[in-house]
């Protein structure tokens, strides 16, 4: 894997989004909360919203062609606008409850939050998510990151984060939904690099 990794741009925006939406098309989280009906309209703008948002309050990182993309929160990150949340309501329309759930599992309110991992499927196995999380966490804890969590519905995911320090505190599962695993690392904040050790 040799694709250059930097920091996004507003103007990363769009091809990125469009990544994101690739990699997401048959992620079981996505498919159980977003409705049926224009599912890919409906991703790509919740994408888009979400992204943003990381754009202005937190952490994005890109590859150079835009196939790989990573977005982390801090844990003060201001929440999203009135018309940015009405906006995302609309669109995730009458499975918007669905996300209740997720919204009740305990975290550390100082975690970060590692918010979206996405990977071109045209570019997938060749390490660039792996490379993605490193530097991510790397840009965390330049930032005063100690520990980030995130969740992921999708269990070969779970093998690649604990590869990079990740250990499972909670699995749980929706009625009529995919498993969620909740995953976190502990920052090594020794100057080891981007280096993590379990929670």
């Amino acid at each position: 894997m040799t694709s250059f990794l930097r920091l996004g741009a507003p103007q990363d925006l769009d091809t990125v989004v469009d990544t994101l939406v690739a990699a997401f098309d048959d992620y079981p989280w996505t498919r159980y909360v977003i409705p049926e009906d224009d599912y890919t309209s409906r991703l790509h703008g919740l994408q888009h919203l979400y992204l943003n948002h990381a754009l202005n309050h937190g952490i994005v990182a890109v590859s150079e062609d835009g196939e790989g993309v990573v977005a982390l929160l801090p844990p003060d990150a201001s929440e999203p606008g009135e018309e940015t949340l009405e906006r995302i309501i609309t669109l995730y329309g009458d499975r918007i409850d669905r996300l209740a759930g997720a919204d009740q599992r305990s975290v550390d309110p100082d975690d970060w939050s590692l918010e979206t991992l996405g990977v071109h499927p045209d570019h997938q196995g060749k390490g660039l998510g792996g490379a993605l999380i490193e530097f991510g966490l790397d840009a965390a804890g330049r930032q005063g990151a100690r520990a980030v969590r995130l969740e992921t519905s999708e269990e070969r995911n779970v093998s690649l984060y604990q590869r990079y320090g990740f250990r499972i505190t909670d699995r749980s599962q929706p009625p009529g939904g995919p498993p969620v695993w909740t995953m976190r690392t502990v920052l090594d904040t020794t100057g080891a690099g981007n280096e993590t050790r379990s929670a």
